[in-house]
């Protein structure tokens, strides 16, 4: 079956009854271009890559562009009928373990460790989501997603943007965060109703010496700074700075000065 025809990807919906479901994302790529494209540009920054970390599989195109690669796969997929069907998609090939679950749910149990790569088409719902805790466990080198361009947008915008985001923030600590290309709707069936792009994080060390306790005070510093982000930080924490910056004008360095100085203020006050 040629995965990227989108009368054959019809069919076999049609046959078995299956209806993609718009709530779990289920929008599969049907054009090759854009497939070999995101798989390239995966692979690209993660040269020698064996294990693939894949969520949300769907029917497969990305799945088996990975293994024809030399790959091997762990595709996390939450739909039952899909993930019980993937393995034989694609003739049951040794290099692949489908495991049946929520992508989060995966996470929560350690289960997005031990790879060299990931390279998916996100579901939408929960894109940003998985992302955050992807970097926040810093456990992947290289992660390549088909997201919203919303969500891209966000992740990847510096201080300064009007789409300078907490998300944004939070990837780039260990992250450098990049958009490589917007995809068109028809390259989608069923067709999406919203953009989509293709972003890629790169891990970077920068930041890989500073201790837990300083990245969770960063953490719900930066939360609590966006939940307010008309307001100056200085309105915002009165008893801990005086600064007239709003958060989304601060660069990731600015943040990282920003919770070392706290830090050692602490530290001192202690």
């Amino acid at each position: 079956m040629n995965l990227t025809s989108p009368s054959q990807v019809k069919a076999w919906c049609i046959e078995r009854g299956f209806h993609p479901n718009r709530t779990l994302g289920q929008n599969f790529l049907i054009d090759r271009n854009v497939l070999k494209a995101i798989v390239d540009a995966g692979l690209e920054k993660a040269p020698g890559a064996k294990r693939v970390l894949e969520i949300g599989p769907g029917l497969g195109v990305m799945t088996e562009e990975l293994l024809s690669r030399g790959c091997e796969v762990v595709a996390v997929e939450k739909d039952p009928v899909l993930a019980a069907n993937l393995g034989k998609m694609l003739s049951s090939p040794a290099g692949l373990e489908v495991v049946e679950g929520d992508a989060l749910a995966y996470l929560d149990r350690g289960g997005g460790t031990g790879f060299d790569a990931m390279v998916s088409n996100l579901p939408y719902q929960a894109g940003t989501r998985i992302l955050l805790e992807m970097a926040e466990a810093r456990a992947v080198p290289v992660m390549t997603v088909l997201v919203q361009t919303e969500v891209a947008e966000r992740l990847a915008a510096h201080e300064g943007s009007k789409t300078r985001s907490l998300a944004g923030v939070l990837a780039q600590f260990d992250y450098d965060v990049e958009i490589l290309r917007k995809v068109a709707a028809n390259c989608f069936w069923p067709r999406p109703e919203v953009g989509s792009s293709v972003v890629r994080l790169v891990r970077h060390d920068r930041n890989v010496a500073m201790t837990p306790e300083k990245r969770a005070f960063f953490r719900s510093f930066a939360k609590r700074a966006f939940a307010q982000r008309r307001k100056q930080l200085g309105s915002i924490f009165k008893d801990m700075i005086k600064s007239t910056s709003r958060a989304e004008e601060l660069s990731n360095d600015d943040w990282v000065s920003l919770v070392e100085l706290l830090a050692e203020r602490d530290k001192g006050e202690g």
